[in-house]
């Protein structure tokens, strides 16, 4: 029992390890058991949905071996199921019903009643010669001018009743202009024999307005039943099946025919297939745990709230393909979801997303196969790349425009290759041409709402993207306005760390955006007490800290600043990762100027309540940010004349002292990264030290103003 007790410690040791991302130390987010429960439900739910075909699936299949030898029962017609499907697709094109279209009618009416006031201004018109919607003869000119405008007003209603007449006959716009002008002539009888110019005029007039349009429009409903009215006149084909005849041999593949023989005998039974059903479900289930392990381990401090959107998005598109069939558009259901989990988790977070999703899709893909599954996971590959990359909403907007447009080139580049192979594919994949724009446009609607909906999920699921952190470091927020103007001292420290911090940052591939804004608001919870803090108190001013004379009451202060920052920050609705710089970069350090006065009035007062109250720093982010705080002071107090290797030795004696006090434990970094992060800090305090070249000041002369 012992042994097997520390075998299972061992393997419980090495998942853990393997569950964090850079080191054995580094800590994961604790989820509580309610929201472990909450995800578990979800892990269900996504493989019921995914699984849930299984439950009502055919236990035969056109194409399968028969599991047994069938003979038909009795004496029967069968109706042919694929001969229909071809009957419907070669009848299709012939049974187009079209109807008057009122919209387009409208606008053809209003067209013509602008080529009429055109008319009217020419006849109006001094100049002898002007251009006017149609082209005139002389007697047609002659004839526009000696009109009274009662005969104007006639011969305009006249011109208007043949226009409704021809509308609803309806109108086709690949008629010529010719047979379009005689046809207008015709309806223009009452205006005069042949070649009398008003009817000329109205005929040219209505070959102008009507030229090249139609008023007509495809019915879809009208078309379906005249479709089904010619299949039931020309007769349903149908299977004539005899008493005691063969329909399927044991171990042969069952044709479609014999399928339908079958099916009409009620030997098909569509009952759960329990076998398959379990095996689906196991593995859309083991899919979500696959998931949620592969993003914890790139993202150790992974929210519970984070995971819930993974698996809600992944349940959506389960639900899609169960919805929509094999007519469900993988671009549609696998872009948008990958680039929102790469802009808010990671690109690590996305592909994995994009991994599982993938990988569950039950059932094949109309249109050109297979190809475009991997074209759609492709172009999700390319949208987390880049998402991780993106720093503006601008340049997200610029991607959903771009990835559409790619998709759709490398789709109709794979359409033309199957065309290519035959007459047959011509003629099966021609129409899905304006399917795969269709499909694009589509993708490209969705990625725009996803869009719209990130900093929507940035509040209500804890997301931190690019776009908000370059947002959120921005110096004319209200927070770092008021920390600016009313803890300049503080404000001017907070600008010499972040630029330790982003130093250190670079040096080791750590998050720099990150650290940047995480550090520009480390220390906003001075703003309860500014004047408590050494650097910004100004002049002569006595120090609080030596009215107080109370060193337990003077590090209840400095702990204040850490419990008043997340305050604020909690006000302010700063993401955690970003919160959590205000008290990890103090972590459980020492207060020992308080310490070191408190001991002197009593030496038996205990260390621990001099100590701010934590937690250390559980990211690199935050450990540089420890480690740029405590050095920012002493490298600005080294004289000018330093070296580079006394300004070393200084600052690894600062790093050195919190890594005895255990201050980075529980930050991952290591060593070699502590090196990196020293000399990187040295460099920075290199280019402050930079030194000028002395102006000469001229001498003021006599007689000028200083």
């Amino acid at each position: 029992m012992p042994s097997a007790v520390i075998r299972f410690q061992r393997l419980r040791r090495l998942w853990h390890s393997w569950l964090r991302n850079e080191s054995p130390r580094r800590p994961i987010l604790r989820w509580r058991r309610i929201q472990q429960a909450g995800l578990l439900m979800m892990c269900l739910l996504v493989a019921l949905v995914s699984s849930w075909p299984s439950l009502g699936e055919p236990n035969l299949r056109p194409g399968v071996p028969a599991p047994f030898d069938a003979v038909a029962p009795k004496d029967a017609l069968v109706v042919d199921r694929e001969a229909l499907e071809q009957r419907r697709s070669s009848l299709g094109p012939s049974t187009y019903v079209q109807v008057i279209d009122r919209q387009e009618s409208q606008r053809l009416r209003e067209r013509l009643e602008r080529q009429l006031e055109e008319l009217q201004r020419v006849a109006l018109s001094d100049a002898a010669e002007r251009v006017g919607p149609v082209n005139l003869s002389p007697e047609e000119q002659l004839w526009l001018t000696t009109q009274t405008p009662q005969t104007t007003q006639l011969w305009r209603e006249a011109v208007r009743d043949a226009a409704s007449r021809m509308l609803s006959q309806g109108l086709v716009n690949s008629l010529a202009v010719d047979q379009l002008r005689q046809a207008a002539a015709l309806q223009l009888e009452d205006l005069g024999a042949k070649g009398d110019p008003a009817r000329s005029i109205g005929s040219k007039l209505l070959a102008a307005s009507f030229q090249g349009s139609s008023n007509l429009r495809t019915d879809p409903v009208l078309s379906q039943r005249k479709l089904e009215a010619l299949i039931t006149k020309q007769g349903k084909p149908e299977i004539k099946v005899t008493k005691g005849s063969l329909i399927t041999r044991k171990g042969e593949p069952i044709s479609p025919q014999a399928y339908d023989v079958l099916d009409y005998f009620g030997e098909v039974k569509r009952t759960p297939r329990w076998g398959q059903w379990a095996m689906r479900f196991t593995e859309a289930l083991a899919g979500c745990a696959v998931l949620l392990l592969l993003m914890r381990r790139e993202r150790p401090q992974l929210e519970a709230s984070h995971s819930f959107l993974s698996l809600g998005l992944l349940l959506l598109v389960q639900y899609s393909k169960l919805h929509f069939g094999a007519a469900v558009s993988p671009l549609a259901v696998l872009v948008p979801p990958t680039l929102l989990l790469a802009q808010g988790l990671g690109t690590s977070c996305g592909l994995a997303w994009l991994a599982i999703a993938s990988l569950l899709w039950p059932m094949p893909v109309n249109g050109l196969g297979e190809g475009r599954l991997m074209i759609a996971a492709a172009i999700a590959v390319v949208a987390a790349l880049q998402a991780g990359r993106l720093r503006s909403r601008a340049q997200l907007l610029q991607l959903t425009v771009l990835l559409p447009l790619a998709a759709l080139f490398v789709e109709m580049l794979l359409l033309r290759s199957q065309i290519n192979t035959g007459a047959s594919a011509w003629t099966r994949l021609a129409p899905d041409a304006g399917e795969l724009a269709s499909e694009a446009l589509l993708m490209g609607i969705l990625l725009m709402v996803a869009i719209l909906l990130i900093p929507i999920l940035e509040g209500s699921f804890g997301l931190l993207t690019r776009a908000r952190l370059m947002e959120l470091a921005d110096q004319e927020r209200p927070l770092l306005r008021r920390l600016s103007s009313e803890a300049p001292g503080t404000f001017e420290h907070t600008l010499m760390i972040c630029g330790l911090a982003e130093e250190g940052a670079r040096a080791i591939g750590a998050d720099i955006d990150l650290i940047r804004t995480g550090s520009l608001y480390h220390d906003v919870g001075k703003l309860h007490a500014p004047e408590w803090f050494i650097e910004n108190q100004v002049g002569d001013i006595e120090n609080p800290h030596d009215r107080l004379n109370d060193p337990l009451a003077s590090a209840g202060v400095l702990q204040a600043h850490v419990d008043e920052g997340l305050k604020l920050a909690r006000r302010h609705r700063l993401p955690r990762p970003v919160a959590d710089f205000i008290p990890e970069h103090q972590g459980t350090l020492k207060m020992g100027y308080f310490l070191h006065k408190a001991r002197e009035q009593d030496a038996s007062i205990p260390e621990a309540r001099f100590r701010y109250k934590g937690p250390r720093p559980r990211s690199r982010e935050t450990a540089i940010l420890m480690l740029a705080d405590g050095c920012e002071a002493a490298l600005r107090s080294l004289p000018p004349d330093t070296s580079d290797a006394q300004a070393k030795l200084t600052v690894r004696r600062i790093v050195e002292a919190r890594q005895r006090d255990g201050q980075l434990r529980l930050s991952s970094l290591s060593r070699s990264e502590v090196e990196l992060v020293i000399r990187a800090f040295v460099r920075v305090w290199r280019r402050m030290r930079h030194r000028r070249i002395p102006y000469p000041i001229p001498a003021y002369k006599k007689g000028f103003p200083a």
